[in-house]
């Protein structure tokens, strides 16, 4: 687990994109938001989702940085956020493990 939430901490985003989706973050909600990325039927377990998520959130970056058409900072944002609550849920069942 320590692993995908290291990865998601080595991130190097510009600070307007994570501002922006630390403000959303507070709104997450998985049930609602976390179809809309993956598009998988069925509970997914936190590491999973956030493993993918990162992978797509790569993937749309590397169109950031290369100036790509298709690139949309709405959809960049709405991973983050993704990711974000995904990471939130993850650090929360391992918190709860550590104490029983």
């Amino acid at each position: 687990m320590c692993d995908v939430l290291q990865q998601l901490n080595a991130l190097k985003r510009p600070k307007l994109l994570i501002n922006a989706a630390r403000i959303g973050s507070m709104e997450y909600r998985r049930e609602t938001h976390l179809h809309r990325h993956l598009k998988e039927s069925g509970p997914l377990h936190s590491h999973h989702a956030l493993e993918r998520l990162i992978e797509l959130e790569s993937e749309l970056d590397a169109k950031r940085t290369g100036a790509t058409a298709g690139y949309s900072v709405a959809r960049h944002v709405e991973l983050l956020i993704a990711m974000m609550g995904e990471a939130r849920i993850l650090r929360t069942a391992h918190q709860c493990q550590i104490i029983r």
